[in-house]
């Protein structure tokens, strides 16, 4: 296996860890690149160890991508009923819904190294909306929801939202709910950027169920400190809510877009990218312990 030594030789962002059963193997994605330079598809690395990595193998090439696409980014990648998802963020492309200019679409594999072939035709996410890192959550009645965000660039104070999908995962099967915004949290902060000023940012959703049976909800924003990564409660247990945000941040060091992972021998991992500047980004990956109604850093 070409390898190289170490996660401080590759540039990703929105870090995704498959923990392969059947192989013993983690497989890494995310976005390389930012901005306008995230246009090469997704590519895929695998380790034995989380710490010496192979070399990129391609898992949605650019031309298998949404027709016009000129963004790849937040690449999720889940088992469902037997075979692989990838939920993919793109920009920009010919099949969407004019102002939607961001969006998550929906492809399928039979084994976690693809290739990914696409669903079903267009967007998952609702038409005319600009929306990003779709994320997979499966009630404890079985059904599939998508939770993704809705971006400040269109609300101002961006939102997440939840839609219960269809079991064959190929369209809505109903409305979109709001689960918060990001001024809910009393850590996320306003922002200012060029012409943009006071707009806060939601980024990065990711669910996960305590052995307690409490339902979190983990996501990203900025705040004193830059690019933090925080918790909410769900009241209810359901994915629609509603959400008790925490009071502060899991982490307030520069490192969002947080997902959860169990290594090999058992131990519950965050994986993030750090720090949030264009081009340094690497992938970290923090041990967390469960309590009875959160998370906190091992």
């Amino acid at each position: 296996m070409n390898a190289v030594t170490s996660l401080t030789d590759i540039q990703v962002r929105d870090p995704f860890i498959v923990a392969d059963e059947a192989t013993r193997q983690y497989r890494l994605y995310g976005t390389s690149g930012f901005g306008e330079a995230a246009h090469g598809g997704f590519v895929m690395r695998t380790s034995r160890d989380l710490k010496v990595w192979s070399e990129p193998q391609p898992v949605l090439a650019p031309a298998a991508g949404p027709v016009g696409a000129t963004h790849f980014w937040s690449p999720e990648v889940r088992e469902y009923r037997g075979r692989w998802y990838l939920f993919g963020t793109f920009m920009h492309g010919t099949e969407i819904t004019k102002p939607e200019r961001r969006y998550t679409r929906i492809y399928v594999a039979d084994t976690a190294a693809g290739p990914f072939t696409p669903l079903a035709n267009g967007p998952i996410t609702p038409p005319g909306w600009w929306s990003i890192d779709g994320t997979l959550h499966v009630d404890a009645h079985g059904t599939p929801w998508l939770v993704f965000v809705r971006e400040w660039l269109q609300v101002n104070d961006g939102e997440i939202h939840a839609v219960e999908l269809t079991p064959d995962l190929l369209r809505a099967a109903g409305a979109s709910r709001r689960l918060f915004r990001a001024s809910e949290a009393a850590w996320s902060r306003p922002q200012t950027r060029d012409k943009f000023s006071g707009y806060r940012v939601t980024d990065g959703p990711w669910l996960h169920r305590l052995p307690s049976g409490v339902l979190l909800l983990l996501w990203s924003s900025f705040g004193k400190g830059g690019y933090l990564t925080g918790v909410a409660r769900s009241a209810n247990g359901e994915v629609t809510g509603p959400w008790v945000q925490a009071p502060a941040p899991l982490i307030a060091t520069d490192a969002g877009h947080p997902m959860l992972f169990y290594t090999f021998d058992g131990e519950l991992m965050v994986a993030l990218h750090t720090p949030n500047q264009a081009g340094e980004e690497r992938a970290k990956f923090i041990p967390v312990r469960e309590t009875r109604d959160g998370l906190e850093l091992a």
